[in-house]
């Protein structure tokens, strides 16, 4: 029979991969696909929501290869989120929590990687030629593709902090601004669905996505792998 306490066991591991690592990998491949369509990676750049039509469509005809660049490191940068988000809610079971926190961050981190996953797909079909030569086809896949990219990942990967910090919070597994911070963020991620009807929302997706590297960074090698001492003797008594 499967010992129910083997978890809890005084020097057992949890065997994953490193946390860190996939959120470092994530961060590299994230910033690296926005590279070639940025001021960065040459002119013209990639134009915001608020864009005329014309240059939107201008900036698809001018820079496919760009683009396409952008769409396969993002879409390989799912992998490695998906892969942190499996791990670490794994990791919070082995420790023994089972509050609903961790399954939402489950739904959270799988929902950005879908979200990330249909953003490239968009964005690669549409640097296909005769795709933006089409003005209103090319605007409509531009406004899904930002819907998904922008407050959709935003939504979600705020899920995944969420779930991930509330039990953190009281728990002493990790320094407490970490749970903090990924609250912080969790709020901001949320609040960013307001983007679809309030253009001033916007910053909000830029203010959850890139500090959210940070978190998961963070999270990722503060972490410990094994049960902390305080938690084994605890579970002794």
């Amino acid at each position: 029979m499967t010992n129910p306490n083997a978890a809890l066991s005084p020097g057992r591991r949890h065997p994953s991969p490193h946390l860190g690592a996939l959120a470092i990998v994530f961060t590299l491949l994230f910033c690296a696909g926005l590279y070639p369509v940025t001021y960065f990676g040459g002119l013209p750049y990639f134009p915001g929501p608020g864009a005329p039509e014309s240059a939107i469509s201008a900036f698809f005809q001018a820079r496919p290869s760009a683009v396409t660049l952008c769409a396969f490191l993002q879409f390989g940068s799912a992998i490695p989120l998906g892969i942190f988000t499996a791990t670490i809610v794994s990791r919070l079971e082995f420790f023994g929590v089972r509050a609903a926190g961790i399954k939402i961050a489950l739904f959270g981190g799988f929902a950005t990687c879908f979200m990330m996953m249909s953003n490239a797909a968009i964005l690669w079909s549409m640097a296909h030629p005769g795709i933006a030569q089409d003005g209103p086809l090319t605007l409509a896949l531009y406004f899904i593709a930002f819907a998904m990219g922008g407050p959709g990942y935003s939504v979600s990967l705020g899920l995944l902090m969420a779930g991930i910090s509330v039990p953190l919070l009281f728990r002493r597994d990790v320094s407490r601004w970490i749970p903090i911070l990924g609250l912080v963020l969790a709020a901001c991620g949320e609040l960013s669905w307001f983007s679809f009807e309030l253009s001033k929302a916007i910053p909000l997706i830029p203010l959850t996505r890139f500090p959210g590297f940070i978190w998961m960074i963070a999270v990722g090698f503060a972490l410990p792998s094994s049960l902390p001492q305080p938690a084994r003797q605890e579970a002794r008594s």
